[in-house]
């Protein structure tokens, strides 16, 4: 693995493969099929980037949104990577430079749709093309069982015959186990090497809330955070305007985003959104799947998402970069009726829908949970954690529970005596004794349950009403009566006790409190000052060349150069993300902003040398030939190699005397003067 690391450093610019990659990235290289399950953010595009540039052949990579692919493709042209991609999006010159590539054999990865795989000219191009991996990203998309079902996925495995059986690698983030063995039917012919990577984003904060004035919520929680990017979950497309104008009015960069804009609008609003610094898109879920901006800061979920999957998949678009973000999911009784809903009235078999509404459940458990929500999410993905994460709003302030039973059975009995045709709000009248015209109206307020749950507030009362409907032990009717569910029979009857979370009935100022605003990533002041001159720098290159911020640094690289300051070079070779292709290009742009002035670059052979292991060596040759410039005694005639020379030989190292001599630009007259030095240099760097 040697060359592959030589490669990720020297392209990519990192020292280290992230958890779980080397492993994926050594099981392709040995030529097996893979299907790999890692968190969002952790790494998975390199995984087969890495590979496509040790193998001979081409990798095509099966994307789903033609954004993605093109930040993609920004990105790996950045770092000095053929790639390309073909879609609907493209100009002709830019299908044309592909084809030419591809004809040429100098193309590495081409991206594609699955859409495009209908067609039969795509297909019969792969195959002259000499194709050696096949790369699937969010293969979940495959699965009847996944989040983000595709049919044009299930072309894939055809794909994979008519390619004479190329080697697989699949990828995704969020699937469970049964999800995974659809993945390995469809798509493998023989059982692939699976990879199960965890799911622990341990950077996200997560944090749930009852709703309460949820506008004014969202608003503050924004406003806490100027210039930061982040992505507003919402449920329908009206909430996506509303909440997109609420936050433009206070002074933030907001756009709505949803499938009811023409696909102009929603292009430009997305190039925004990936290009600048700070914009905040309120969406449906049709927006982030194809995202791939690291520096997302924050998610929120202004409604409850529909799974658990749904859930992980979407606050994962938070901080890819490593940096910390923090997510907020936002909930209440309409959400959860909304969502039982669309699963009872959809279209799916009776077993799919069977499986929808336990995925929704193991959100609804999440969102009440009464210890660390990170253990509780994981433990759905099959891991455990054995201590609290201390990076959630459950292990900031522990969440005190109580025996709710005698609620509860007040609660099952005025829905019993009520007839179960009521909804909440008519409930809690009847429970706390408010004699409305309708309560009198209908002889409520003569029922033994009336008046018999004064020591709740209507607010408090709607917390519990909300975890009993959690806790399954209650359903909605087609009329909107709530009514009582075996599990409830049995809490009324006294052979269950149920446990409620006290903080959820006075959680609004809880969660307030608990709240933190975060500076980017703990920098002082003075570095945060820099990072955003860092920042600005960024923008204004991005600008120059087209592509989003993040494609020239992601923040995580902004943050390391603000906390090191490098001085040269050598010094902004070593910063996190910064592959010799990129230090080429933005090594002196971004420099002259630590410097707060002009920097002298040195020679361009020394400058290609600048973080390899060859940059000290000819620093020690050129002090070494300065000394001997005019002999031992420096009385002799002036003699000294080119920069160039002084490069060969610190990637050459020679061994003797001899080999020193035959570099070009060395002869016997300079072997002569400089060789003992030289051979000493040399040694002293191997040691």
């Amino acid at each position: 693995m040697r060359e592959t690391k030589e490669l990720l450093k020297s392209v990519f610019g990192f020292d280290a493969f992230r958890p779980g990659q080397e492993e994926i990235v050594a099981a392709i290289l040995a030529g097996r099929d893979v299907l790999a399950i890692m968190p969002t953010g952790g790494g998975k595009s390199l995984c087969f980037q890495l590979p496509a540039l040790r193998h001979n052949g081409l990798t095509v990579v099966i994307s789903p949104l033609i954004a993605l692919m093109r930040d993609q493709v920004s990105g790996l042209r950045e770092a000095g990577v053929e790639a390309g991609a073909l879609n609907s999006a493209n100009d002709p010159w830019e299908t044309e430079r592909v084809f030419e590539a591809l004809e040429a054999g100098k193309l590495r990865l081409l991206y594609m749709a699955p859409e495009r795989l209908a067609s039969k000219a795509s297909v019969d191009l792969l195959r002259r093309s000499g194709v050696t991996l096949l790369a699937i990203d969010e293969a979940h998309c495959v699965s009847q069982w996944g989040h983000d079902f595709r049919p044009d996925y299930l072309r894939l495995g055809a794909l994979r015959e008519a390619l004479g059986g190329v080697q697989t690698a699949a990828f995704t983030a969020t699937a469970d186990a049964e999800t995974r063995d659809d993945i390995c039917a469809r798509l493998f012919a023989a059982p692939p090497e699976v990879f199960l990577r965890g799911f622990d984003r341990p950077n996200l904060y997560l944090a749930f809330e009852p709703k309460a004035s949820p506008r004014g919520r969202i608003l503050d929680f924004v406003k806490r955070r100027p210039g930061q990017a982040g992505i507003i979950y919402c449920s329908s497309r009206k909430k996506t305007e509303t909440y997109a104008a609420a936050l433009t009015s206070a002074g933030v960069t907001a756009f709505a985003y949803h499938a009811g804009l023409d696909a102009e609008t929603r292009g430009e609003r997305q190039d925004r959104f990936n290009r600048e610094d700070g914009v905040v898109i309120a969406a449906t879920v049709a927006f982030g799947m194809g995202v791939d901006k690291p520096d997302v800061r924050f998610v929120i979920h202004a409604d409850l998402p529909k799974s658990m999957e749904a859930y992980y998949q979407e606050v994962g678009r938070a901080g890819r970069d490593g940096a910390p973000a923090d997510t907020l999911t936002l909930f209440g009784i309409d959400d959860i009726k909304l969502r039982r809903m669309q699963i009872d009235q959809g279209d799916a078999p009776a077993e799919r829908k069977r499986a929808d509404h336990q995925r929704l459940n193991a959100l609804l458990a999440l969102a009440e949970a009464p210890r660390c929500r990170r253990q509780t999410l994981l433990a759905y993905f099959g891991e455990t954690r054995d201590e609290p994460c201390g990076n959630c709003d459950l292990c900031r302030q522990p969440p005190e529970r109580f025996d709710g039973t005698e609620a509860v059975q007040k609660a099952l009995s005025a829905m019993l005596r009520t007839g179960e045709r009521f909804g909440v709000e008519h409930l809690i009248a009847v429970l706390r004794g408010e004699a409305s015209e309708r309560v009198r109206q209908l002889g409520h307020d003569g029922l033994p349950t009336f008046g018999v749950g004064t020591e709740f507030e209507r607010l408090q009362w709607r917390a519990i009403f909300r975890q009993m409907y959690s806790l399954c032990l209650t359903s909605v009717g087609e009329m909107g009566g709530w009514q009582m569910t075996p599990a409830g029979r049995r809490v009324l009857r006294g052979e269950d006790t149920v446990m409620l979370r006290k903080d959820a009935l006075s959680r609004r100022s809880r969660s307030r409190k608990a709240e933190r605003t975060r500076a980017a990533a703990g920098l002082g002041p003075s570095d945060e000052e820099l990072f955003e001159a860092l920042r600005a720098r960024r923008t204004e290159l991005a600008q120059a060349r087209g592509v989003p911020a993040y494609v020239i640094f992601p923040d995580a690289t902004l943050i390391d150069i603000a906390q090191r300051k490098p001085q040269s070079l050598d010094d902004f070779a070593e910063c996190h993300g910064v592959g010799a292709k990129k230090l080429e290009s933005f090594g002196r742009a971004f420099l002259e902003i630590v410097a707060a002035g002009p920097v002298a670059l040195p020679h361009p052979a020394r400058r290609k040398l600048a973080g390899a292991p060859g940059a000290r060596l000819f620093d020690a040759l050129a002090e070494a030939q300065t000394g001997l410039a005019h002999g031992d005694f420096g009385t002799g005639r002036y003699l000294a190699c080119t920069p160039a020379t002084l490069a060969k030989i610190a990637q050459a190292r020679p061994r003797d005397l001899a080999g020193l001599e035959r570099i070009a630009g060395m002869g016997a007259l300079k072997a002569e003067r400089f060789g003992e030095a030289f051979l000493t240099c040399i040694r002293s760097a191997e040691e």
